[in-house]
């Protein structure tokens, strides 16, 4: 396994301040409260919100509140960001939350071209501009569909950021998504590393295993060698590193298992 450099978290306190929970991975759970209260029992200090949880935003305030947690990020659906975006800008003052990530256009957006694509990006450079003079970062979350390669012989990802150029978009590198979509996360996190600011935490299952959960597992039992995609995330630019599992089978021990493995491999730094 590869070892950290000096960009990755040596230290448990600088681990603590950068790792993060998808709460999308414990909707299964029950309540926000419930949801809040399990990240916080399995040892996250924080947790990255969706869309839905700023609309309840005083559950959510009062929640993180009690549970000790922050949210720096959280995810923001393209219609939030087309109809509620002065709504979506008071709540995420009320809870300190800095950075938002538009994890998906709607199935039929995602189909056509080059210049499609690029029209997209432009659109998203737009909101995030509108966003930064509020002080808050917008990025991109990347799926798989993004890998396939268009007219114009780049990928449809490669086409959204250059329909964004010059614009404060930034990216938030689903890792285990890029290697799903059959591209290369390091090559993808070293050529946009002037705009990667995060990126998410999951592990894919050996191919035929797991297929309940959608082929995903605790991180650090599949396939991925997180210690050097953590390595070179951090080195690209990730600021957070955050936890996501699509679809498990038992949300909190997911959770705190994945923590307890990314917490042994920041202190041992193997």
């Amino acid at each position: 396994m590869a070892s950290f450099d000096a960009m990755a978290p040596g230290k448990e306190a600088d681990f603590e301040t950068i790792l993060s929970l998808q709460l999308w991975s414990l909707r299964h759970l029950g309540d926000l409260e419930a949801q809040l209260a399990a990240a916080a029992d399995a040892g996250y200090r924080l947790v990255e919100p969706i869309g839905a949880h700023l609309q309840e935003i005083e559950r959510l305030k009062a929640g993180l509140a009690k549970n000790n947690l922050s949210a720096p990020s959280g995810h923001i659906g393209m219609a939030d960001l087309r109809t509620r975006l002065s709504e979506t800008v008071d709540a995420c003052g009320q809870v300190g939350m800095t950075r938002l990530y538009m994890p998906a256009f709607s199935e039929v957006e995602r189909v056509g071209d080059a210049e499609h694509w690029r029209s997209l990006g432009r659109e998203l450079g737009e909101v995030a501009t509108r966003l930064a003079e509020n002080g808050i970062t917008l990025g991109y979350h990347n799926h798989f569909w993004e890998f396939d390669v268009l007219d114009n012989g780049e990928t449809a990802l490669a086409n959204l950021f250059a329909g964004a150029e010059g614009t404060p978009l930034a990216w938030q590198a689903d890792i285990a998504w890029i290697a799903r979509g059959g591209a290369d996360p390091v090559a993808f996190m070293e050529r946009y590393a002037s705009i990667l600011n995060a990126a998410h935490v999951k592990d894919q299952a050996p191919e035929g295993e797991k297929a309940d959960e959608d082929g995903w597992c605790d991180v650090g039992t599949g396939i991925l060698d997180w210690p050097k995609l953590w390595e070179q995330a951090r080195r690209f630019g990730a600021e957070y590193m955050v936890v996501e599992h699509d679809n498990p089978a038992d949300p909190f021990a997911f959770a705190a298992n994945s923590h307890a493995y990314l917490a042994r491999m920041a202190r041992s730094g193997n």
